[in-house]
């Protein structure tokens, strides 16, 4: 298809030179709509979204049920604050409860300050327990956000390095390494964060039985356990949050997610039980924006769908995933295929980025994390039909290296 530029294009990249911070490496595309799972830019070509706003646009583009009770509730109420109650917060928080076995929310307005308020309950925990039960133990490779609480339990130092020195008493471990995990627990413990499957650190999921010794561990030393779902939660994984795919499920403390939540309404939520809800008295944290009409509407109907949408997104991911593995074995450069649900990563031993480029020239959107890791983050709606699709354009792409 190759990308055309285009006297539109090329003013909206242009103002954005001259007018924004330049802190996003954005590829050479304007983007103009959506319908379902496909996209269209400025120059009238058409892309298949398989990595969708990052996670967020769970339910495609301009799903009719999500515009329906968009233009129903801009026309009633966006926004109140806080200060007064409206009807969509309290049924939403039940929803949550339900789905994720956790009893209390909170809203945000994005997955880096639902962390900022996991962190803060960790801390105050701690602290009513003594002065001196502070750290909080994170894993190597994990990446939780962007404010400086977020970076400072993000273990990459590419992340934080402009930024320190961050919040002290952080420690990190590695993913699935036990003995790394029993000498990070002490009694100045007061959390551990872990992602279920580690997103931007290159779709990499925690063993089960290292996830039931954090529990074990988080409960022997009255530390929180917190599982961050901000990508891989809300329905993503085929479940209703990663700690799920567990037999048990792994129970947290606090879980925090985000992305998809509202369909791309900026919306976030911190869910705990109650003794980790406890760390949180009147006054002591809030959000102007966090949970307003609109969005909480928009997230109620998107679980509506997402009930019905769990078992067919668990087939299309493994069809989606068997179709990458049949690849692999004609490609040597593709190292591994790993993922849950419609999280999937394919490992490359060469560099990822002019792969996303070649695929976006022909008509497939991805992106590379990690630098050599494809990341694919499509809609929860996409049939086997588009996976058809979308591997035969990477077969195009793969067949030219």
């Amino acid at each position: 298809m190759g990308l055309i530029t285009t006297a539109i294009a090329d003013e909206v990249m242009q103002l954005e030179a001259d007018y924004l911070l330049q802190n996003y490496g954005r590829y050479p595309l304007v983007l103009e709509r959506g319908d379902g799972p496909w996209l269209w830019d400025v120059a009238g070509n058409r892309y298949l979204d398989f990595i969708a706003g990052i996670g967020v646009n769970a339910l495609g583009h301009a799903h009719p049920r999500i515009v329906k009770i968009i233009d129903e509730q801009t026309r009633l109420l966006v926004h109140t604050s806080n200060l007064y109650y409206h009807q969509y917060q309290g049924p939403l928080a039940r929803k949550l409860s339900e789905v994720s076995g956790l009893q209390r929310s909170f809203f945000t307005n994005s997955g880096t300050e639902s962390m900022e308020g996991a962190l803060k309950m960790i801390r105050s925990h701690g602290r009513k327990i003594s002065p001196e039960k502070f750290e909080i133990i994170s894993l190597e490779n994990s990446f939780h956000g962007r404010t400086l609480g977020a970076l400072s339990i993000t273990g990459q130092p590419k992340y934080r390095k402009d930024f320190e020195p961050l919040l002290p008493g952080i420690r990190f471990i590695h993913a699935n390494n036990f003995e790394e995990l029993e000498a990070a627990f002490s009694e100045r413990t007061a959390g551990i964060v872990v992602e279920w499957i580690q997103g931007e650190g290159g779709i990499y999921p925690i063993q089960d039985a290292w996830a039931f010794k954090v529990r074990e561990l988080a409960d022997r030393y009255n530390a929180l356990l917190v599982f961050d779902e901000i990508q891989c939660g809300v329905g993503r994984p085929g479940t209703y949050f990663g700690y799920q795919l567990a037999d048990p499920a792994v129970m947290p403390d606090i879980m925090v997610a985000a992305k998809p939540l509202a369909c791309g309404m900026p919306l976030g939520v911190i869910t705990a039980n109650e003794k980790a809800a406890a760390a949180i008295a009147p006054g002591m944290h809030g959000s102007t924006f966090g949970g307003n009409a609109l969005a909480c509407r928009v997230a109620i109907e998107f679980f509506d769908i997402l009930d019905g949408l769990l078992p067919r997104m668990r087939r299309v991911g493994d069809y989606f995933r068997s179709g990458l593995r049949e690849l692999a074995s004609r490609h040597a450069f593709i190292r591994e295929v790993r993922g849950y649900g419609l999280m999937v990563g394919v490992e490359l031993d060469i560099p990822g980025k002019q792969i996303v480029l070649d695929a976006m020239n022909e008509g497939l959107l991805l992106n590379c994390t990690h630098d050599t890791v494809l990341r694919f983050l499509p809609p929860y709606i996409i049939t086997e039909s588009e996976v058809d699709r979308a591997l035969g354009t990477l077969e195009t792409v793969f067949a030219r290296i």
